[in-house]
């Protein structure tokens, strides 16, 4: 198995960078309550804490890419 690599940093509250070996990722919000992320790799994630027994919703979108494949 290959090691992974992973960082979070908290640049401000309710403002994290998260690194990873491929990309990195920006998280707007804090750990209760509406939360955005947006991604290098096109991702887009919205989600919020909702009272009660709805507990968390999240939405999550992604850019079309192309991919090209070396060979083909």
């Amino acid at each position: 198995m290959a090691p992974t690599f992973r960082k979070s940093v908290r640049i401000l509250p309710g403002v994290r960078l998260d690194l990873s070996r491929r990309s990195w990722s920006v998280t707007l919000g804090g750990r209760r309550g509406r939360r955005h992320s947006l991604g290098t790799r096109g991702r887009r994630t919205s989600s919020a804490d909702l009272p009660g027994p709805l507990g968390r919703r999240r939405s999550t979108t992604t850019r079309n890419r192309r991919r090209t494949r070396s060979g083909r």
